[in-house]
């Protein structure tokens, strides 16, 4: 496992455990790409902070470093939704979290029994 980060401080943020390798730079840059090991890669997880990032490298991930598996991350429902439908695997926090919310408040919701006159 490698990660990529502009920024070395992301390091610490993988915690203590991470056993794998860092690469400084940006995903979007080709060569970056390459030094974390894409061209070897089974698979890759593209989770950026911006959903328009993520979009592009995934697409030049699987297209031009022909990675079968590659998992984007998309916060916005209705892009997740869109490229899922496009054959992109997506993995969207935003509706999980929204469904997950649903259902908690479903569980702790009494039905109030229907009155009778």
């Amino acid at each position: 496992m490698v990660a990529i980060d502009e920024k070395e401080e992301a390091l610490g943020r993988l915690g203590e455990n991470w056993d794998g390798g860092f690469v400084v730079g940006h995903g979007m840059d080709t060569s970056v790409l390459r030094r974390a090991g894409v061209e070897d890669a089974n698979a890759v997880i593209v989770s950026t902070d911006g959903d328009n990032t993520n979009i592009v490298v995934g697409q030049v991930v699987q297209k031009r470093f022909g990675v079968d598996c590659v998992v984007v991350r998309l916060l916005d429902p209705a892009r997740a939704e869109f490229y899922s439908g496009q054959g992109m695997r997506v993995v969207c926090p935003t509706s999980t979290a929204i469904g997950g919310l649903e259902e908690a408040v479903r569980s702790c919701v009494i039905p109030v029994p229907a009155r009778t006159t």
